[in-house]
């Protein structure tokens, strides 16, 4: 009989486990959780709803939204894309929706369903769970796995340490993102301890912190779609993204920020050595384009105050910020706009820029970095340099943007890790 133990019961865990499950009939699948319970980062990824996955069931388009791991993540993409993983849901009892921008949601809104759908996935394929399960260290000897856990019924005891064996064992422990729900980066060293590389780590999708103070007096002022440009420091490095954004009281967040913080997730700045966002807030237009709508706009209300006419294209709180940042006479009615200040507002329009300083602290969702990819079998998630190791999940270097991709990438690599296993149990 052969034994699969697999550490972490995060979305790709609970994939990888009831993948493995069909594989050699009464093979022995333990699921290793640190946690009291199942899917903790699950339940609350798209603020408690679970952004399941994405609605782009091209997976060439949906790659696009992978700043690290693209390539590496197209067979199992293929193997198990968006409406496949809605259809095993759907399958499995939990009614799922796309929303306009393409996010996958259960009907619910509810994460715990989706979590308690794939627990009683794995109850029923007779899969052994232990929660509370502490995992001190993963090394193999003799061809064997061996698995040292503390506080976990998982084996002969040793003292608080117990010992379990495994013929293949699955890391998908996560990144170090979200640190209260159990992703602690415990698996880059249970990787390091069996060969593996673990690339630089940086924080990914994370909000950015804006040196200039008058955000404060707009927090919460929203973008439904806005160009980003995001520059280094030293002006060679361009990162740019459209989507939504809001200002917050210490900078800017939301989709569209998430992106191209994820892009420059490697860049070192900061108060002495600020990045510079641009933001373009109609990037659906030309320059010209824009210039003639706002002087139409203000051959047809002459008498309205600069400020008041911006309000007819931006959102009003910020009308006053743009206007003073401008510097221009607050009582500047639209019928006496020059030429030359007419242009410089629609420059200001599309080229609105300010100083980031920083990134949110514990902001960020997702690791950018992890298991050096070249040293993975992209079509198995087997290691190439310990056979029978399996990864899955953030703790390899891949990560996607905000909008279900990140989860997307977890289920298809835990699929195809187990799938892997069970063919490998078959054979």
């Amino acid at each position: 009989m052969k034994r699969v133990a697999i550490i972490g019961g995060g979305a790709a865990g609970m994939m990888a486990a009831s993948a493995a499950a069909v594989g050699e009939p009464g093979c022995e699948v333990t699921l290793f959780e640190k946690n009291a319970y199942l899917g903790a980062k699950v339940i609350i990824s798209g603020g408690g709803r679970c952004n399941v996955t994405s609605g782009i069931f091209d997976v060439d388009r949906l790659l696009e939204n992978y700043p690290r791991g693209a390539k590496f993540l197209m067979s199992a993409m293929f193997r198990f894309p968006p409406d496949k993983v809605i259809e095993w849901f759907e399958d499995h009892g939990v009614r799922m929706k796309i929303e306009e921008d393409l996010r996958a949601f259960p009907v619910s809104n509810n994460g715990k369903d989706v979590v308690c759908a794939l627990e009683k996935d794995l109850r029923a394929k007779g899969i052994r769970i232990l929660f509370g399960a502490d995992v001190k260290s993963v090394r193999k000897e003799n061809g064997v796995f061996l698995i040292e856990a503390k506080a976990a019924d998982c084996g002969v005891s040793d003292g608080d340490v117990k010992k379990y064996e495994a013929d293949f064992v699955v890391i998908t422990t996560g990144g170090n993102a979200y640190r209260h729900t159990g992703s602690t980066g415990d698996g880059y060293a249970f990787a390091k301890s069996l060969g593996h590389t673990i690339t630089k780590l940086a924080p990914s999708l994370s909000s950015l912190i804006v040196f200039d103070k008058w955000l404060a007096s707009v927090a919460g002022v929203s973008f439904a779609k806005a160009g980003l440009t995001l520059a280094s420091f030293d002006g060679k490095r361009f990162f740019e993204r459209t989507g939504a954004m809001v200002i917050t009281h210490g900078g800017v967040s939301g989709p569209a920020v998430f992106a191209v913080s994820a892009m420059a997730a490697y860049e070192s700045f900061g108060k002495e050595k600020p990045m510079v966002l641009t933001i373009n807030f109609f990037p659906d237009e030309t320059a010209e384009d824009l210039e003639k709508r706002f002087q139409k706009l203000g051959a047809g209300h002459g008498k309205k105050r600069l400020v008041n006419l911006l309000d007819l294209l931006l959102p009003k709180s910020f009308c006053d910020v743009f206007v003073g940042i401008l510097k221009f006479n607050p009582d500047l009615q639209a019928a006496g706009i020059s030429k030359e200040q007419r242009k410089k507002i629609v420059d200001m329009l599309q080229h609105f820029k300010i100083q980031i300083v920083g990134r949110g602290a514990g902001s960020e969702f997702v690791t950018a970095g992890g298991v050096d990819l070249s040293e993975v079998h992209s079509h198995s998630m087997e290691s190439k340099l310990c056979p029978g190791l399996f990864f899955a999940g953030e703790i390899l270097d891949i990560d996607g943007f905000t909008g279900g991709f990140n989860l997307q990438a977890s289920w298809a690599c835990g699929k195809l890790a187990g799938d892997s296993i069970a063919k490998r149990m078959n054979e």
